[in-house]
């Protein structure tokens, strides 16, 4: 198709360009995910886990990329209006794909704890960043992360050493920037050792009024009796294509917090990946979805229980108006021998026209015969005798709906452990179905 043949000239012409301005860690898997990228193309509809988005399309236009590593100029601190009101955070900013590092935090973080360049780590320890990059995240199963692999050339890296818990959050501003239309290949490795904790909070913001496409792949990895909080927040516009996949792996007696929320966007797909490794772990994902227009939200995840002795806990909703569409899939997945497994999938859903769309797919695949598992889907329509109940004491039509959608999303709010920023949102989601979102563009989004 032509989607994947301007990628594959790409990569022939620019292959040694793409080289140069990255490092030999990320240049060493970079012709295998080519291949893998000729075998498997972009998945098509016809592929189980991308039924519900069209992901040949998106790539059809013809993005510019900035494979030259070229300068973008902006002020971060302009661009980024979403401040989060007595979170008391460590800031830093990428700027498309790079990691921007004029503009970094006084507060300096605990001993060893790194937040800095992929690339410019590597290349000065390519034994640590070499030993988990690309491990979890394979281009040979997956034609987006074979692209993304392929052409990213930097990204972030979240280093915690072995018993260290960082108090502070760390709060990281993905801007998008641009003259022209743009497509970035995102990259983040997150590395918790045993014992070790972290709270991140990833913030996507676009501060030009451009169609912008963004490949992102985040590999985590969660050691013996560590913690990862990861929370990440979607603040586009309707011009933004976003195709992110998230890949997690869990050691024994791991606890892992993992909340998706889309505010804004034009067209989202994320993919979630958690494999349990050794047994004792834990791990709560939550998502909550607000679209109108003609937005499109697909959410598609899978828990891996490898292992026995481990707990999950699963929290998708959604909000449909005018003629967004909305799609969740998720698998549970039991291997033989992971006996007391306990697990609980949840997907509800509203679609306040009768043009919005939801698909919901819940599944469980149970190879063990001693697990205490449930899964459960709903999709309906604000309910009529409650409205009329609140309409007969006062309250308009219109604010009886918005309460009743306010207080639908927030038990996924909820779920968030950094109080500040759970009371922030508490307010954007408000302002959101309120419609005053709609009106900006981006991080303008909350001024």
């Amino acid at each position: 198709m032509q989607s994947e043949k301007q990628y594959i000239d790409l990569y022939g012409e620019c292959r040694d360009m793409l080289r140069k301005h990255s490092c030999e860690v990320m240049n060493a898997v970079r012709d295998e995910a080519f291949e893998n990228f000729k075998r498997l193309g972009f998945p098509t509809k016809k592929v189980e886990r991308y039924k519900y988005t069209d992901i040949p399309s998106l790539f059809e236009p013809d993005y510019g990329l900035n494979i030259n590593r070229l300068e973008i100029p902006v002020d971060p601190y302009k661009a980024f209006k979403c401040d989060v009101p007595n979170l008391s955070t460590s800031l830093y900013f990428v700027v498309n794909d790079s990691f921007y590092d004029k503009a970094l935090p006084k507060k300096e973080l605990p001993e060893g704890v790194i937040v800095d360049s992929l690339a410019r780590i590597a290349a000065e320890k390519p034994e640590l960043i070499s030993r988990y990059y690309a491990k979890i995240a394979k281009t040979e199963e997956d034609g987006i992360t074979a692209l993304n692999t392929m052409l990213a050339q930097d990204g972030l890296l979240i280093y915690v050493p072995k018993g260290t818990v960082v108090d502070r959050a760390i709060q990281v501003i993905n801007i998008l920037r641009s003259d022209v239309d743009l497509m970035v290949n995102r990259r983040v490795l997150i590395i918790v050792e045993d014992r070790a904790e972290i709270k991140l909070l990833f913030c996507d913001h676009a501060a030009d009024d451009r169609r912008f496409l963004a490949t992102q792949v985040i590999e985590a990895y969660v050691g013996e009796n560590a913690g990862l909080d990861l929370y990440c927040l979607e603040e586009t516009h309707a011009k933004n294509v976003r195709v992110s996949n998230v890949f997690i792996s869990q050691q024994a007696n791991s606890r892992v917090n993992h909340n998706v929320i889309t505010l804004h966007n034009g067209t989202t797909r994320n993919r979630t990946d958690l494999a349990f490794e050794g047994e004792g772990a834990e791990c709560n994902l939550a998502g909550c979805v607000i679209a109108d227009k003609d937005q499109h939200v697909d959410n598609n995840t899978l828990i891996d229980h490898k292992v026995g002795h481990c707990t999950s806990n699963e929290l998708y909703k959604y909000v449909l108006d005018e003629n967004a569409v909305g799609a969740f899939a998720g698998k549970v997945l039991v291997r033989h021998g992971a006996q007391h497994t306990t697990s609980q999938e949840t997907n509800q859903n509203l679609c306040t026209t009768k043009t919005a769309r939801m698909f919901t797919q819940p599944m469980l695949e149970i190879y063990a015969d001693d697990v205490k598992c449930a899964h459960g889907s709903t999709v309906g329509q604000l309910n009529d005798a409650a409205l009329f109940y609140m309409q007969q004491r006062g309250i308009s039509k219109k604010e009886a709906k918005l309460l009743l959608e306010f207080a639908f999303i927030n038990e996924v709010i909820d779920h968030i452990k950094l109080e500040p920023l759970r009371d922030r949102l508490h307010y954007l989601v408000e302002k959101r179905f309120r419609g005053e979102l709609n009106k900006c563009e981006g991080c303008k989004l909350c001024k």
